[in-house]
């Protein structure tokens, strides 16, 4: 019986500007001010991260779900978030 396969995702690196994702041999940076859900957020909490499938990442500690493709081009993916105003602090990409 074959076995489930897995992807494995690795914070790399956290500053106070964002932090560094390593999905295979592709890095990708996760600037604070286009995910602000995770400014809050502890090293530990960021670092749960799991990949499921290769377009969906998920931080089950934050109830956070994005696609790949909206950290690759954030611009294509419009920030729909409460955060600034005080709503609840939910991802919209």
């Amino acid at each position: 019986m074959p076995g489930t396969n897995t992807l494995a995702a690795e914070v790399t690196h956290v500053s106070r500007h964002g932090f560094w994702l390593l999905l295979g041999d592709e890095e990708l940076m996760l600037p604070f001010s286009e995910f602000p859900w995770f400014k809050q957020a502890t090293i530990e909490q960021i670092c749960a991260v799991e990949w499921p499938s290769p377009d969906h990442l998920y931080w089950p500690q934050l109830d956070i779900d994005l696609s790949v493709e909206s950290i690759r081009h954030p611009d294509r993916f419009p920030l729909i978030s409460d955060v600034a105003a005080g709503g609840a602090d939910r991802p919209g990409r």
